[in-house]
Formats: C-alpha cells, structure tokens, sequence
C-alpha cells in the first residue's frame, strides 16, 4: 500500500505530465521557445534564428499549426515572436488571430526567419531560439523536455541556467514506477485525489467530435464511421474506439484551434492513452470510478514507460500510449494485474518497431493500429493468453518487458533515426 506521501508525488508527476496542448507538440514548443527570447528582447525581432536538433525537426516539418491553415516551422516561429506568451505553456499560440497570421507570412516573406539543424548536441529534444533587434540579442533555450527552459540570457548577461545537474539544484526527480506500484496506485488512491483525470476524457472526446463535424488531415476517424467502412468493420464498441482515437489525431495534425491532454509531451500520446479507455467505459456503461481509475492507470502506464524511453525517439509514440490504453481496457473488462501484464506483454511483442518517421496527419494511421492491437492485447489477456519469454524480446518479468521495449526504441533505433531524418530531408518535390 502506498503512502501519502508516495500517492502525492504521483499526482504531481501527473499533473506535470498530462496537460493540454494546442497543436503538434514539437513545433509548438518551438513556438514557446521562440516567444521566451522574444519576451526576453523586449520587443519584436528582426531577425530570428531558430536551431533545432534532429528529432525536434523531424517531428514538425509535416504538422499544421494551429490557427493558420499553415504547415511547418516557419509560421510556428513568427507567431511565436509576434503573439506567443511562454505563460501559456504548451498553449502558447492560443492568442492567434488572422491579423498575427497575416503579420507572421510578411516575416516570413522579408527572410527574417533561419531555421537550421543544431549538430553538436546529444540532447534528441533541443530547441534554442536566438531573437535580435536594435543591437540587442536574446537567447531562450528548451532541453529534456518540451517546455523545460535550461538557459536564457540578454545581450551575453545568463538570466537562467540549467544546463548542468549542479546547476538545476531544484529540478524535478522521476518518480520511481513499476507496473506493480501503478496498478496499486490507480485501484486504491481515494478516488477525488484522482477525480482530475476525467478532464482528459473531455478535452480528448471533444476533439473526436469537431473532427467528425470537419476535414481534417487523412479523415480516418470520420471514414471509420461512413456505411461503407461499417459494411466491412461492423458497428461496434472497437470500431468506435477506432474512429474517435483517429478523429482527434486528424483534427490534431491538422492544426484545429482545439486543446488536447496530451502526455509526456506528446499529444498524440495523450489521446491514445485516453480515448480508447473513454469509448470503452461509456459503451459498456462502466461507472465514473472504474472510468478514473481506468484513465489513472492507462496515463501513468505511458509515463511510466517513456521515463525510460525518453520524450523523442525513433518508435512511434502511438505504441507507447496503447499499451496503456490496453491496461485500462483491461482493468474495465474486470481484469486483475496479472490480465494488464498479459497484455502488455502482448502489446511489447506486436508493436515495438513501429517507427516514428515525423509528426503529420498519416499519424492518425499508425494511431489507428496501435489501439486496434491494444483491443486485441486486452482481450486475449481475458482469455488468459499472452506471448510468453520463450519468443523474442518478451521476459516473464513485466518491468524487464518494459526495459527491452525501450531500449530498442531509445538505443538500437538510432541509427534508423537517422536514416528517417535524411530521407525526409532529401525528398523531391
């Protein structure tokens, strides 16, 4: 049993790591860094000069930002500087009108915005944007994570900087988690310490829906629901799971004006790690605790996992988030934590490898296939069958599962990391 103490740290690793998101994560935080330095400049820039490292560019080349009908860095840059406010977090872009849009295009047209790959830095998430004007010259820096700010400065004069351990003195530590502890936390914290986790389910749902009502990216989530898709599929609780998941990924990859919860930085994440556990819930008629607790334990799942994993790598989110979703599922079927290891260990051997080749609409795609084996996982652990450590990367013990999963994505799919990145960067058009 935890303690208070123990249940309260959780609640904060959450509440650090579930939050909403206005758009594509990656070039929203380019967004956030950009307005930081412009914040810091005091005025608006002539000149910006944004420099990214690979990862962060791979994932915000293909997204549409939200609220100008626009792809790409570019936009998310200027109207980072021009109306941008850091406070808003990954929000930071909620004050966008066509006005902004309109002053963002003529900055771009007068080439005032560099965009450049940063080489010499380990760090996969790294964004560092540098704003000039009138002599004067403002640097912002975000590392580790997507709205973590390591140094800021002022014509050379440092205002922040975290960029050492020993200079961080007060920065959050992980939160120790085993599958075990998750399970423990979800089924026995008082359920208004958790109560708060419903507001993924409304945010999330909520994006389904305007993207049914819209044309949205690749409409995946609206085709699913067309008689013809239903003639193939059938009309039932999985291909509703499906339709909503995909729906608000297409709305999201698109740039809707519309906030998600994301998790662990990642949008896409937090709606995989909460609608498939929603649609579920409110099909089988499942009550308001077993809903919290089944969103408690599908969010924390992904936290959990991408602790290790790390905020950006070569494998796709969407596997991560569905081997949540597949535990809540698990757990509303009146599974125990043995069914939710089964499962994982399902999902561990089905989907790792996936890769992750940039944020843009075909991710409500690969969203798609990860909560349609999330569903199977869930099910086969009911009928208590799951891949067993005679194959492949699976070990009995669940944590270790977790560890190979991820060290393939973080460590072995580097290099495949690379060869996305270079091939994305030498298409023609």
């Amino acid at each position: 049993m935890l303690s208070q103490a123990e249940r309260n740290q959780i609640i904060d690793l959450i509440n650090r790591e579930v939050v909403p998101a206005i758009g594509c994560t990656e070039p929203i935080a380019v967004a956030l860094c950009t307005a930081r330095a412009a914040e810091t400049l005091g005025g608006e820039p002539e000149k910006i000069t944004v420099r990214l490292s690979a990862n962060i560019l791979k994932n915000a080349m293909g997204v549409g930002i939200p609220g100008t009908g626009m792809i790409g860095l570019p936009i998310a840059v200027a109207l980072g500087a021009l109306v941008g406010r850091s406070e808003y977090q990954l929000e930071v872009l909620r004050d966008v009108t066509p006005e902004a849009v309109e002053r963002g295009r003529r900055m771009i047209d007068g080439r005032r915005i560099a965009i450049c790959l940063k080489k010499d830095v380990d760090e996969k998430l790294y964004i560092e944007a540098e704003a000039e004007a009138a002599g004067h010259r403002a640097v912002a820096v975000i590392a580790g994570g997507h709205t973590s700010f390591v140094f800021v400065s002022r014509d050379g004069e440092t205002l922040l900087d975290r960029r050492t351990p020993a200079a961080g003195g007060g920065e959050e530590e992980d939160v120790p988690l085993t599958l075990a502890r998750i399970w423990d936390f979800a089924m026995t914290s008082p359920l208004d310490e958790l109560r708060f986790i419903l507001e993924t389910s409304r945010l999330n749902k909520a994006a389904a829906e305007r993207s049914f009502a819209g044309e949205f990216g690749h409409c995946v989530g609206r085709t699913l629901c067309c008689d013809r898709e239903r003639k193939v599929m059938g009309d039932s609780i999985f291909t509703r799971i499906l339709s909503y998941t995909s729906a608000a990924c297409d709305a999201r990859m698109a740039g809707a004006m519309i906030p998600v919860m994301s998790n662990s930085g990642s949008g896409n994440q937090g709606i995989a790690a909460t609608l498939p556990v929603v649609v579920y819930a409110e099909e089988t008629h499942a009550s308001e605790e077993q809903m919290i607790r089944a969103l408690t334990l599908s969010h924390l799942t992904v936290i959990y996992i991408k602790q290790s994993l790390g905020p950006l790598s070569a494998l796709c989110g969407c596997v991560v988030a569905s081997i949540g979703a597949s535990s809540g599922i698990v757990y509303l079927m009146g599974g125990s934590y043995e069914r939710a290891c089964y499962a994982a260990k399902n999902m561990i051997a089905i989907l790792t490898g996936m890769i992750c080749d940039g944020a843009k609409p075909s991710c409500s795609l690969k969203i798609s296939s990860g909560v349609s084996v999330a569903v199977l996982s869930a099910t086969m652990a009911m009928e208590g069958r799951h891949v067993t450590a005679a194959e492949g990367i699976i070990d009995e013990d669940i944590d270790q599962c977790v560890r190979n999963l991820t060290h393939i994505g973080k460590d072995a799919m580097s290099a495949t990391d690379t060869m996305i990145l270079d091939i994305m960067t030498h298409k023609k058009h």
